[in-house]
């Protein structure tokens, strides 16, 4: 399955919502490769996935492919979010603020250099 093929069959609010969380992750890793990961489209820089995204049917995900991204995230900027160790939830209609998004990429980034 591509990435757009798995685009194509989510449902909206959903698709239209990771369309543009896709655009937001396009535009901030724009030199990463799109692919799936783990079954969900993912941004893949030097082989590993650095941002991955999914739809459920209540909720939209980001995946930071790390279990310890999130919780170095500066408490702030996850308020009104529902979040796990290595998933953030928010809703289907509602693309999460670009300043999170880009915290989120930048941790995992730091995690691949070391």
């Amino acid at each position: 399955m591509t990435v757009d093929e798995y685009l194509d069959a989510t449902p909206e609010p959903q698709r239209s919502t990771l369309i543009q969380l896709r655009a937001m992750l396009a535009s901030i890793l724009p030199k990463a490769e799109e692919g799936i990961s783990h079954g969900v489209p993912a941004f893949i820089v030097r082989g590993k996935a650095v941002a991955g995204h999914a739809a459920a049917e209540r909720h939209c995900s980001y995946f930071p492919h790390s279990g310890s991204v999130i919780s170095q995230i500066e408490p702030k900027l996850l308020e009104g979010y529902d979040w796990a160790k290595g998933t953030l939830r928010f809703p289907v209609d509602t693309v999460p603020e670009e300043t999170l998004i880009r915290r989120l990429v930048e941790v995992r980034l730091v995690m691949l250099e070391v």
